[in-house]
């Protein structure tokens, strides 16, 4: 096995790294900002230029009180509709330390549902609350195998709690997923930024 070197001797002279260090990383693909929006839908992007893609959440605050966050995928026609199954659980912590919790969450998984599966549970309105976290896709565009996807998020809980969610499952199709739409359990989404990279 051959070994690769630096071409300098110490590390802040170093101009350029041997080809066995390079390696892939995260290209933004385009961010979405809500204002008071129903729905926050990716509907470019998300082909076979990637075999991963990353959504990134900062601080989804909802125009409604207690509503979960969650998300649809679209395999080819005009709705996001794909038929999924997921598994999730949680940790929680209150402020005043009354309560911790690490349970599965039965009410928060689907089972070959069309629709919206919740990423988080219930975020609260207040004007410091909000959810946080990101989703993993997998080869999306793959016309073989299901489609995996994989989300962790946290929320400060309408009942001033910290829920760390983590949900995974699959959209059980084979047709390609060319899009991903996110939205509130009910209401609108009042702000946040949502990003879509790709992995290399």
């Amino acid at each position: 096995m051959a070994l690769n070197f630096a071409n300098n001797n110490s590390l802040s002279a170093i101009t350029s790294l041997p080809a066995s260090i390079s390696g892939g990383g995260m290209t933004l693909i385009s961010t979405q900002t809500a204002s008071s929006s129903s729905t926050i839908s990716f509907t470019s992007g998300i082909d076979s230029t990637y075999d991963e893609y990353v959504f990134k959440f900062y601080d989804i605050h909802p125009a409604t009180d207690s509503a979960k966050f969650m998300v649809n995928f679209r395999d080819g026609g005009t709705n996001y509709d794909a038929t999924k199954t997921t598994s999730a659980f949680f940790a929680a912590h209150a402020e005043d330390d009354s309560l911790t919790q690490f349970t599965y969450s039965t009410g928060d998984d689907v089972a070959q549902s069309t629709g919206n599966a919740p990423l988080s549970l219930g975020v609260g309105n207040g004007n410091d609350e909000s959810c946080s976290g990101e989703m993993f896709l997998y080869s999306p565009s793959s016309t073989t195998f299901v489609k995996h996807f994989i989300s962790t998020t946290n929320i400060y809980y309408s009942g001033n709690r910290t829920m760390q969610t983590f949900v995974a499952g699959y959209a059980n199709v084979t047709a390609a997923i060319d899009g991903v739409q996110f939205v509130m359990e009910s209401g609108n989404i009042d702000s946040g930024v949502i990003k879509l990279y790709g992995v290399s």
